[in-house]
């Protein structure tokens, strides 16, 4: 990765917003990146972890060996039996109650949580919930309060060619500020070789280094429009990656009233198929797609009433569904178009 680069913003005229509520009101023409840092870093903050993990003996040659030392009357090495690891990512408050977003392998495993304030405070913060498979956590400010908050806008209507603004603390470097635009969206997680989460993210050019993970990608009206996640390292790489802050909401709402999150699936793997449609190129015995009689080589192309291209709009219509609602998929099989129902399960408790 590049070693660390200073920037500045020119002074641009405001871009046109498109109507956001009271967020998207008109911006100062001297800097719009400016104006929507001003308003958002308030509630943006650093996120210190600690964890304490066990060390194994070091070795050392027979010099360390304790019983060669007691036979030449060598006193005793002391061992330490565990260290403290420490970490560092980035957050931001979305409920004046303390309640802080944040990616989960930020916090996952941590003993010990301090969240950094943008004007030098540190408050103890606990864990509410972790969600490994959409990289999402929920941390809660343990003392005072109300807390600035940062305004969610609407993943849904974001554009390629937005611009994109991402905020956090790379390095350790506070109120980090880099400027793109969205490059893409709906980029699943798949296609960066990625198979333990289920995303679709915004893939930006704004720059996002280590420490960046769970800092916002606010668009221009200075709202949070995603959660920055991960950059696609290596020559000639340059990109970002967010978790939508719709996806977020969902995800949050669900660690805050019961800890976890209620992930359906169907047991299938999926490819995309020529001349359209979504092939099944294998099925987990067992699962529900099983017991709902899909085979290998099927190939969905509508699933709950809407035509399909991709897994990614598979697994969005498996999630639109729910654990436990049935699912109708229309396939093509051997030249016949047939119609069945699947009835997700919750992926948790299948394993």
């Amino acid at each position: 990765m590049a070693g660390l680069l200073a920037a500045t913003f020119p002074l641009l005229p405001a871009p046109p917003v498109r109507a956001a509520g009271t967020a998207g009101a008109a911006i100062g023409r001297q800097s719009f990146v400016a104006e929507a840092v001003r308003r958002a870093a308030p509630a943006v903050v650093t996120i210190d972890t600690e964890r304490t993990v066990a060390v194994q003996g070091s070795g050392g040659g027979l010099l360390a060996d304790p019983f060669f030392r007691q036979f030449f009357g060598l006193p005793q090495l002391r061992q330490p039996s565990q260290r403290t690891e420490r970490g560092q990512g980035s957050g931001f408050i979305y409920q004046n109650s303390g309640l802080v977003l944040t990616n989960a392998h930020v916090v996952e495993r941590s003993d010990r949580v301090t969240v950094g304030m943008q004007n030098g405070q540190r408050i103890a913060g606990r864990v509410v919930g972790i969600d490994s498979l959409t990289d999402l956590a929920v941390v809660r400010l343990e003392t005072g309060g109300p807390w600035p908050v940062a305004t969610l806008g609407n993943s849904d209507a974001l554009q390629v060619g937005d611009w994109a603004i991402a905020v956090g603390n790379p390095f350790g470097l506070d109120q980090t500020v880099t400027l793109g635009i969205v490059s893409s969206l709906n980029r699943n997680v798949s296609k960066l070789g990625i198979t333990d989460k289920r995303l679709d993210l915004i893939q930006t050019d704004a720059a996002i280094n280590p420490g960046n993970s769970g800092g916002p990608l606010l668009n221009a009206a200075g709202e949070v429009v995603g959660i920055n996640t991960l950059v696609r390292s290596g020559p000639g790489a340059g990109l970002g990656f967010a978790i939508p802050i719709n996806r977020a909401r969902s995800i949050a709402s669900q660690l805050v009233s019961t800890g976890r999150v209620s992930h359906p699936y169907i047991g299938v793997a999926l490819d995309q198929a020529g001349g359209g449609g979504v092939r099944v190129m294998g099925v987990q015995p067992g699962g529900p797609a099983a017991g709902a009689g899909l085979r290998v080589g099927d190939v969905i192309v509508a699933a709950g009433g809407k035509t399909v291209a991709n897994p990614a709009q598979v697994v969005g219509a498996v999630e639109a569904s729910g654990v436990g609602r049935p699912l109708n998929l229309s396939l093509r099989r051997e030249g016949a178009l047939l119609s069945v129902e699947v009835v997700p399960q919750d992926m948790r408790r299948s394993r």
